[in-house]
């Protein structure tokens, strides 16, 4: 009876090979998290801020320009929304049963993450082209 059974050991994550398909489904969940919890607190103060009349907003805009802090607080929400925005479009092609192919799969992620990064890029080049932040000359 001291004698090992030898069973089969099923898969556990030391297993695999992490690749981007991995991390862009993890990064999927991460980001529907934090917009929901960080941007829903964002969303209501400043509801709450619009309720209280100008002065209530101006503090809140001042809370946001706040050593910068809030520039930084707001391109990460918006690179977890288009993070999430291009996410999801990429699960949904896949719901569909398209690009299940390793190569094609792989590509996909990738591209996701990349157009996260430029589509938060360009919102915020003319966000701060807009507002006169950036000169020209």
């Amino acid at each position: 009876m001291d004698k090992k059974q030898t069973r089969p050991i099923s898969p556990h994550l030391q297993v695999y090979k992490w690749g981007p398909h991995m991390a862009i489904s993890i990064f999927h969940r991460m980001t529907g998290n934090i917009l929901a919890v960080a941007g829903g607190i964002l969303l209501l103060w400043w509801l709450y801020a619009l309720a209280n009349g100008p002065e209530s907003f101006q503090s809140f805009k001042d809370c946001l320009a706040w050593y910068n802090i809030g520039y930084v607080i707001l391109i990460g929400l918006s690179w977890t929304f288009f993070q999430h925005l291009f996410s999801g479009i990429r699960h949904f092609v896949l719901d569909i049963g398209a690009g299940y192919e390793l190569t094609s799969n792989k590509s996909w992620s990738i591209i996701v993450f990349i157009a996260a990064i430029l589509c938060t890029t360009a919102l915020w080049a003319y966000i701060f082209y807009a507002s006169g932040s950036v000169t020209n000359g």
